[in-house]
């Protein structure tokens, strides 16, 4: 079913959030007692795997506990090896636990690699680790993670008995008692677990989209554990909030004309020949394709599908052929669901839900959308809108971890100007929180991800530089755009 292109655009669309400060529960570096063995199958065979349990609540520390994967890259030059490097691809929901692997094959360079055993791991609730469910039907996971667009205050509304219903499923699943722990303050505590049974007195970090919210976390709540932090690709500093969700749309129309620059250079696809033709063709199929479905593709699932292609320029020859397809009706490829997109989903809920509150009304996101839908008119009345946040129980464990400035001046955030996920407003937002403890250096370039995949090397030494020297600019540096190779 072609809706798998909404489901895919949002299950994966950036990331996390703010957590808490119950003390971040000392543990102490022991020595490795981590057994390394074979990894599960369809995990990359240069890694090495282990599980570790840690407290389901880490108030009860002796109390019920839950399963942590873990993975390692380890370095392959002991001599020299400085530490270990803990990583996050984001989500939340997403699985770590190939990262070490898909960073060593995009290009993470030798020098890094010699100098950490780069590790992974599925966070709690995520994978192989002790997973979460929501009972999601087929057809809600079809849905995605946006809410329909909203062209009226009635269409809030009838999307709020979807919201309530997933929110309702999530309450009563067989993993509900997982519910109020999932947040991304307990993985923080979990990622010091790891860095304690791996027997370091400290670890390093890179962390891209949620996982900027989870490393700003980890750094706040361990600040005397934090050796090098590095945070691509960032979230504001309340994580993957409400507020978080909103930026989406502002992230699409900053990025969105570097594609309509790319279509107009490329009139074959018959999308127009300037920037603002192409712009205007994009309102004119999500118009067409909501008042009449081509081969199962409505508006939102054009729009979702088209923010999920702005994420990295080597997806725009075929977000430009999609878009050429379903305005001449021509077939259209079919993307599966994910096989693990009900565990992605479910995560990304007990996560983003319970570490922060949203707006509780249909009221509220209703004026929200109204907003949004004037400011940033691409996306901006969907990712506005209402879902099952708005509903989640009212339990909540602790308060979030709020980011500050008091702590070591260890952290390197890392951000594209034109970054659909994660925009360069909210990274900003960050910079501020974390005041001297952070550096941030900003590359002229689109889409969602900088170190080591992007193309920009300024950027990327100065990530580089600072995994393996420790050095990082003077000040905020701003790396111009370089010519695509």
């Amino acid at each position: 079913m072609h809706r798998a292109h909404r489901a895919l655009s949002l299950a994966l669309a950036a990331t996390a959030v703010a957590a808490t400060a119950m003390p971040g529960v000392a543990t102490a570096a022991t020595p490795d007692t981590v057994q390394w063995g074979p990894c599960p199958e369809k995990v990359a065979p240069s890694l090495e795997c282990s599980t570790l349990e840690v407290p389901l609540d880490y108030r009860k520390p002796d109390g019920r506990q839950i399963e942590v994967a873990i993975s390692r890259l380890a370095s392959k030059e002991p001599s020299k090896r400085r530490g270990v490097l803990v990583t996050n691809p984001g989500g939340p929901g997403g699985s770590g636990l190939n990262y070490p692997a898909i960073l060593a094959a995009s290009g993470l360079p030798k020098k890094v690699l010699d100098s950490y055993d780069v590790i992974g791991f599925d966070p709690r609730g995520v994978g192989r680790s002790t997973p979460v469910t929501c009972d999601l039907t087929q057809e809600q996971q079809y849905n995605g993670n946006f809410p329909a667009y909203a062209h009226t205050a009635a269409d809030v509304a009838r999307e709020a008995p979807k919201a309530r219903t997933i929110a309702e499923q999530c309450a009563t699943s067989r993993t509900a008692w997982m519910l109020p722990h999932t947040t991304t303050a307990n993985t923080a505590r979990d990622m010091d677990r790891i860095r304690a049974a791996l027997g370091e007195s400290k670890l390093s970090y890179l962390g891209a989209s949620y996982g900027t919210s989870l490393g700003a976390v980890y750094t706040t709540m361990f600040p005397g554990r934090s050796d090098r932090i590095v945070l691509d690709s960032n979230l504001g500093p309340g994580g993957y909030d409400y507020t978080a969700m909103r930026m989406f749309a502002r992230g699409m129309e900053d990025r969105f004309p570097d594609f309509a620059k790319f279509a107009a250079a490329h009139p074959e696809y018959g999308l127009g020949t300037t920037p603002e033709q192409v712009t205007a063709k994009y309102f004119e199929l999500a118009e067409r394709l909501e008042e009449k479905p081509v081969q199962g593709i409505g508006g939102m699932e054009f729009r979702g599908f088209t923010f999920d292609r702005l994420y990295a320029d080597g997806f725009m020859p075929e977000l430009a052929e999609f878009w050429q397809a379903v305005d001449t009706d021509r077939p259209v490829p079919d993307i599966p669901l994910l096989p693990n997109m009900e565990n992605l989903m479910a995560a990304r809920f007990y996560v983003i839900c319970g570490d922060t509150r949203w707006p509780g009304t249909v009221r509220e996101y209703q004026r929200n959308v109204a907003v949004d839908r004037a400011k940033y008119p691409m996306l901006g009345a969907s990712t506005a809108g209402i879902g099952p946040c708005a509903f989640w129980p009212t339990e909540r464990v602790e308060p979030p971890v709020k980011i500050g400035d008091r702590g070591p001046s260890n952290v390197l955030m890392v951000q594209n100007e034109r970054d659909p996920g994660t925009p360069l407003a909210g990274a900003r937002k960050l910079r501020r929180a974390f005041g001297e403890r952070a550096t941030m250096v900003t590359a002229d370039q689109g889409g969602h991800g900088v170190y080591p995949f992007g193309a920009n090397t300024c950027a990327n030494d100065a990530v580089t530089t600072f995994l393996t020297t420790g050095q990082r600019p003077s000040q905020d540096l701003a790396c111009a755009a370089e010519p695509s190779k």
